[in-house]
């Protein structure tokens, strides 16, 4: 749908730039295995997916960024000068903290790791945010979000295939 100038054509390219990344983010906190065309590259002679295909795959994943979505595009004209990524960030990851426990286990990546871990390990390490801003966002105390992610590392870690970096190093050990 093309709106012609102005701020909702504004939401709808942000939306086109950042819904793969933002997509990224719901499917590490639903913990759904993520096996879209954009994570899996298909050989050259196999068809894309149809989009009623894409669509199916990582369902609360969506669902999830669908609603993050709607309320970036309810709140547009009021984030003149902020930015429309947080925002929505933001708006998935308190979705996610309300349902979490609808999305307890899984078989993604972080499938292993209880809702509140993933939210600390999406924002701290795949988001890079702040820990005073992460532990801002979830209403704990930086102490209780570093506690939470080094636990969360040790746990991959300790997965049988699990990279031989991927535990937490010593140093954030011996000051815990």
């Amino acid at each position: 749908m093309d709106h012609g100038p102005g701020p909702y054509a504004e939401f709808e390219a942000f939306v086109a730039g950042a819904a793969g990344r933002l997509l990224r983010v719901a499917i590490l906190l639903t913990a759904e295995p993520a096996t879209t065309a954009a994570d899996t590259p298909a050989p050259s002679d196999t068809p894309a997916p149809s989009d009623a295909t894409a669509a199916a795959e990582a369902p609360a994943a969506r669902r999830l960024l669908g609603g993050a979505l709607a309320r970036t595009y309810a709140d547009w004209r009021r984030l003149r000068g902020d930015d429309p990524y947080d925002h929505t960030r933001q708006e998935l990851c308190a979705a996610f903290a309300r349902t979490g426990r609808r999305h307890h286990g899984g078989s993604g990546v972080l499938g292993p790791l209880g809702p509140l871990e993933r939210l600390v390990v999406v924002l701290r390490l795949y988001e890079g945010v702040a820990e005073e801003v992460t532990a801002a966002q979830l209403g704990l105390t930086p102490e209780r979000v570093r506690t939470l992610c080094d636990r969360a590392v040790a746990e991959l870690g300790s997965r049988p295939g699990a990279a031989p970096g991927a535990r937490p190093d010593a140093r954030r050990k011996e000051a815990a």
